[in-house]
């Protein structure tokens, strides 16, 4: 009890303060080399303090000589994150929330997405893309082939040019990266599908009938834009209102009494 009286309302600030500033350096240097580097450090100090306890004289010796040097070594290794951070700082962004940062590459990435398909319609180049959502999809990303890739228009593109190793199949995008292109979606059963929709219209329904998974489907026939979601297909999507569905549909607070009504409006 002695401890938790000393703490004062002050002290609680500076605490959190720190924990801040930690959380935020983390953050920018998540993905960097710097991570690997940290694991290093954080080797050198557990060999530094085994050798305290267990008295391992020359090896605490050569510790202590690293932590003496190891501050510069630090600044010359970390440059570019320290560098990084205070050009943030300098900026005011390090301080700031990072869910405008976010949503802009969840923006970027739909677009990508939205600039492949564009590309693909007015070619007539058939595709299938599948966004997961909440349901997972592991077992059908597992019956593709494995990309874990950036999204961009021009490697969507590729995947579905005719005649390419992986242009059959749908690709599962999760977690903002393509995980996986060629995969094997199950079939719709619902004798009331139109006669008119194909084997790609027809796996993209089935596969929203088994999950919460958005689908795009693009033909091959007419060229034209279709989405498929709880069952549900939209075809023959063209006006930009249509389109920015995608982006409602992917970002986060969205309303589902809006989700629904855009469903039964247009199917």
């Amino acid at each position: 009890m002695g401890f938790f009286t000393t703490i004062t309302f002050m002290d609680i600030i500076d605490i959190l303060i720190v924990s801040y500033v930690i959380y935020k350096l983390i953050m920018i240097i998540r993905g960097t080399r710097a991570v690997q580097l940290l694991q290093g450090i954080v080797v050198v100090i557990v060999a530094w303090a085994l050798s305290i306890l267990l008295g391992l004289n020359t090896l605490q010796w050569m510790m202590e000589q690293a932590f003496n040097y190891g501050l510069l070594a630090v600044i010359i290794i970390f440059q570019p994150e320290l560098r990084r951070a205070l050009e943030q700082l300098g900026r005011g962004k390090i301080f700031t929330r990072t869910v405008s940062q976010e949503e802009k590459e969840v923006n970027d990435r739909i677009s990508e997405v939205i600039k492949s398909i564009n590309y693909l319609s007015k070619r007539k180049i058939g595709a299938l893309i599948v966004f997961e959502k909440e349901t997972g999809l592991n077992e059908y990303i597992e019956s593709g082939i494995q990309l874990k890739s950036k999204i961009s228009a021009e490697l969507l593109i590729n995947i579905f040019t005719p005649n390419t190793p992986l242009h059959d199949g749908a690709v599962v995008i999760k977690n903002g990266e393509i995980r996986a292109a060629g995969c094997y979606l199950p079939l719709s059963e619902n004798p009331f599908i139109s006669k008119e929709l194909g084997t790609r219209h027809r796996a993209a329904i089935g596969m929203s009938e088994v999950s919460d998974a958005l689908c795009i489907v693009v033909s091959e026939e007419t060229g034209a834009i279709s989405m498929a979601m709880n069952g549900q297909v939209v075809r023959d999507v063209k006006d930009e209102s249509l389109i920015s569905k995608i982006f409602e549909e992917l970002k986060p607070n969205v309303k589902s009494k809006d989700r629904t009504s855009f469903w039964k409006r247009k199917r």
